[in-house]
């Protein structure tokens, strides 16, 4: 075998290769995003009182509003869509400990004045109980909570 063969071999290996990569890699994001994120309405009513209301269009899920009757923030701030795709996007008040978006919409949870809020495709979790998702559905949170702080792992 002569040495422009294997050269020409060793181009053929590698285009073959770079076509299944991106071929792969774009297939491989666009099943990543292709549900689209939560979609996530923060706002205060008169009181001052913090509410969610959620959508998630590819899963089917809108208008689900989570208030805090006993709790109110001093400083109203102004209603707010945040649209969570990646970790940069933060809520406009409370914290978010935790999100998965390797796959979209992900795994989303909040702290808000100390009840915790799971955002999941199955299901909802308010203050560690599962709520089902129903189109409409207003949920009251009162008391003190159950968020409790994750620990940090050592890695």
């Amino acid at each position: 075998m002569n040495s422009e063969g294997v050269g020409k071999q060793v181009v053929a290996v590698f285009v073959v290769t770079l076509i299944i990569y991106v071929v792969g890699f774009s297939w491989l994001e666009h099943r990543r995003v292709v549900k689209g994120p939560w979609n996530v309405a923060f706002a205060t009513d008169e009181a001052g009182h913090p509410a969610l209301t959620i959508s998630q269009e590819a899963l089917g899920i809108s208008n689900v509003t989570i208030r805090v009757s006993d709790k109110t923030l001093t400083n109203r701030p102004p209603s707010t869509l945040v649209r969570f795709f990646n970790t940069t996007n933060t809520p406009a008040f409370g914290e978010m400990p935790y999100f998965d978006g390797t796959f979209l919409p992900g795994a989303l949870t909040f702290n808000l004045l100390g009840h915790e809020i799971e955002l999941l495709p199955r299901t909802l979790k308010l203050d560690l109980q599962e709520q089902p998702w129903i189109n409409g559905t207003n949920y009251t949170l009162s008391g003190h909570g159950r968020y409790q702080p994750r620990k940090k792992s050592r890695y």
